[in-house]
């Protein structure tokens, strides 16, 4: 009777801490997904910013010229 009871409380804590190992699991994942979105916004701002002081320079020259 009390190793039926030992038995039951290791199974359950072992299997909670999988689950909560799977919660974690879940949550990085999403994390990472929130991150990897906003590099790739973070990249398309620098790439703006990139095209637009080509442009400021390239008008800077034109003027140089003149």
């Amino acid at each position: 009777m009390a190793e039926d009871a030992i038995l039951r409380l290791t199974l359950a804590v072992i299997i909670g801490t999988l689950l909560a190992i799977v919660y974690c699991m879940r949550i990085l994942v999403l994390m990472e997904r929130r991150v990897a979105r906003m590099e790739l916004h973070i990249e398309k701002i620098a790439e703006r910013v990139l095209r637009e002081e080509i442009r400021i320079e390239q008008s800077l020259k034109k003027r140089k010229r003149r």
